[in-house]
């Protein structure tokens, strides 16, 4: 290995079973250095990190050829008591789901003290202070509270700072971040990343940071290599990469996220750009405002006025229970044909807004009207009629997904429940008809959940939700855990969906570049209130609050 190297993996080829993943990738990692691993599910990234670490799963995997070199000892032919001392200690990792990663029955800070009592020499008392010292280094507030607090007990991006500060506890010289920002707010996203470089800073530690998001990692890296089906398609530097690709793969992952400048009619896919059948129209400004005179002449699909959801919680019996507004006096009106974007940070209130819209969780006060009538005072066979017409895209379609159901069956029991058609044989007719509208054929119609890709159970939640053809649909997050280029198909399939049927879209997303794509109108809240309501662009272009100023600027530009 060179002198400058710290890391080098070498014709790596990884199989699971008969199925090679990973195909002969050789690359190196510098001292002091952020290697960004970029691409889609699939592509082999988190599998070659697990292999670089010694946890691919023992019994389904096998390293076919290739050595990973780590300060000029091959990993690959360590054996496992020796790995003990690296993992953790030399190499350290923070995983990409921190709920999933962390013991929910252990607090936080006992967590972090079973990793430096393990690979150090110190007292339990030394350890605690330096738990507590940790937490400080990673800006988590009140390290005190943290360090006796459940995983549970504090927020995402505060679960996510835990892990960093396990990570880095025993001052690794390798720390593989995989995916470590997936699903946080885009303000807590960029306290992340800058967190990381802030760290890199201070202990000259090498980083390989792992996402799907090409412009997150032109803010870290400082080399990318970009990976497809197993293979390494290109490596360079972040600034040469992003100026001037030269795979179509990577052009497709510059290209299919929303830009913040134009809006195009269609997002590229990477289909599209390894078809070279990429259309570069776009909605122009004075398309734009002929659509919303048109949109805005009509009368409100749905009014929202002075809406409120208090909570109330009470720590004991003998004490008085205390109120929490999640959502406090929202109004706007939805006009039909729009898509009203809803952004914030979590806890924001922008979902119990959602459901409250839906009826699946009452608000405390104010009308919300649809068609004039106030859905808050209808009762429950009222209530049950109005599910037809209002209906919801979930975030996680295979959590929202029977298992145990053929996905037609699935589409067809809401067309069931709500009495449409007159037979199973036309309901059966129908659901082809609407499998093939999302992109998916008939063949579809006898599989089950578990043999559909994460974009694919999101068409599949997709025409279960349009099975009702209702008027109003409530997409709540119902990208932000998809690949780039899946979620641009996704995106263009609402839009068509809409174009065809009418649809009136409420899009709750934490990804602002997907709003502003998405959006007629934009509504942000925070704390519980509208901070901003507007056209989107206008937001956009002219924020007037500082907090919509603050969630603007820490979106990814890419370079």
């Amino acid at each position: 290995m060179k002198e400058n190297q710290i890391l080098q993996v070498k014709n790596l080829s990884v199989s699971f079973g008969e199925n090679e993943v990973v195909h002969n990738i050789s690359y190196q990692l510098h001292k002091n250095e952020v290697l960004g691993i970029v691409g889609e599910s699939g592509s082999g990234k988190s599998v070659s990190s697990l292999a670089i670490l010694g946890l691919l799963p023992k019994k389904i995997s096998t390293i076919n050829s290739g050595a990973i070199y780590f300060q000029d000892d091959d990993l690959t032919q360590m054996p496992s008591y020796e790995f003990q001392s690296i993992r953790g200690n030399k190499i350290a990792m923070i995983f990409q789901e921190p709920m999933s990663s962390l013991n929910p029955s252990m607090t936080c800070g006992k967590q972090l003290l079973e990793i430096l009592l393990e690979h150090t020499h110190i007292s339990n008392k030394t350890a605690k202070s330096e738990t507590i010292a940790l937490f400080e280094k990673v800006k988590l507030p009140e390290p005190e509270r943290v360090f006796n607090a459940y995983p549970h007990e504090i927020s995402g991006g505060q679960k996510q700072r835990v892990m960093i500060a396990m990570a880095i506890a025993c001052k690794p010289d390798v720390l593989i971040a995989d995916e470590p920002t997936t699903a946080l707010d885009v303000t807590v996203q960029k306290d992340i990343i800058l967190l990381l470089k802030e760290l890199q800073a201070q202990t000259k530690m090498s980083i390989i940071f792992i996402t799907h998001d090409l412009a997150l990692i032109s803010e870290i890296a400082d080399r990318v290599l970009v990976m497809y089906k197993g293979d390494i398609v290109e490596q360079g530097l972040v600034a040469s990469i992003f100026k001037n690709p030269q795979h179509n793969y990577t052009k497709a992952l510059i290209s299919a996220r929303p830009s913040l400048d134009t809006r195009l009619k269609v997002l590229p896919t990477i289909k599209d750009f390894l078809n070279n059948s990429i259309s570069k129209a776009i909605v122009t400004t004075e398309e734009r405002q002929k659509n919303h005179e048109k949109l805005y002449s009509k009368t409100p699909l749905l009014e929202v006025i002075n809406v409120e959801k208090e909570y109330f919680s009470k720590s004991n019996l003998f004490t008085k229970s205390k109120g929490f507004k999640a959502v406090n006096d929202v109004s706007f009106k939805l006009y039909e044909g729009e898509t009203l974007g809803l952004v914030g940070e979590s806890g924001c209130g922008k979902s119990t807004l959602g459901n409250a819209i839906l009826q699946l969780d009452k608000a405390t006060a104010g009308k919300i009207l649809y068609k004039g009538i106030d859905i808050t005072k209808l009762s429950k066979s009222e209530t049950r009629k109005l599910r037809k017409d209002i209906q919801i895209i979930f975030q996680d379609p295979y959590s929202s997904l029977n298992p145990r159901m053929p996905v037609g069956e699935a589409i067809m029991e809401p067309m069931k429940v709500h009495k449409l058609y007159n037979s199973d044989e036309e309901r059966k007719a129908q659901t082809i008809d609407i499998l093939n509208k999302v992109g998916l054929s008939e063949d579809y119609f006898n599989r089950y959940p578990h043999e559909f890709s994460g974009g694919q159970r999101q068409r599949i939640g997709i025409a279960r939700t349009i099975a009702l053809q209702p008027k109003l649909i409530v997409c709540d997050e119902s990208v932000s855990a998809l690949d780039i280029s899946v979620q641009a198909q996704v995106l263009n399939l609402l839009n068509s969906l809409k174009a065809d049927f009418g649809f009136t879209y409420i899009f709750i997303s934490h990804d602002l570049a997907v709003v502003k794509y998405m959006s007629d109108q934009l509504l942000v809240m925070n704390k519980g209130k509208v901070e901003e309501l507007d056209d989107a662009d206008t937001i956009y272009e002219h924020p007037k609050k500082e907090y919509t100023k603050k969630l603007i600027h820490a979106i990814p530009k890419g370079l």
